[in-house]
């Protein structure tokens, strides 16, 4: 289980170094992906295989989103000194250029623009709680 934020810097080429605290789950082959939300999904190989079967097993109203999942998904190896190389493409779709978060969200790990996730989590502070918290204690 993923869990915890991180601000990080991507180097010059668009690599990410991996917090040492997560490698270990990680492991050496990753697939990163968009996320519906603006940022980036980064799966250790075995929950993107899974992930990836539910999405594949999605009907025919869904073959959009299967083409932003799927479509967009790419597989990448950590480097010997924990780096991994996030695409052009993918750097581009979430508006990422330097500096970023890398969240914990169980499974997988969420890549953010460190402005634009600063900017939505103020909005989400400032909006009422989903129904879902109303009987959640704190």
């Amino acid at each position: 289980m993923f869990q915890g934020a991180s601000s990080l810097s991507l180097d010059a080429k668009g690599r990410l170094s991996v917090p040492t605290r997560h490698r270990d789950a990680l492991g050496g082959s990753l697939t990163i992906t968009k996320h519906p939300h603006g940022c980036l999904m980064v799966f250790p190989r075995e929950a993107w295989e899974e992930f990836r079967g539910r999405i594949a097993n999605l009907p025919m109203q869904a073959q959009w989103w299967k083409r932003i999942f799927l479509g967009n998904a790419m597989d990448v190896e950590v480097d010997g000194t924990g780096r991994v190389l996030v695409s052009p493409e993918l750097r581009a779709a979430a508006g990422i250029s330097k500096d970023v978060v890398l969240l914990g969200m169980g499974a997988y790990l969420e890549l953010w623009d460190a402005q634009v996730y600063a900017a939505q989590e103020a909005e989400a502070m400032k909006a009422d709680m989903p129904d879902v918290f109303k009987d959640f204690s704190f």
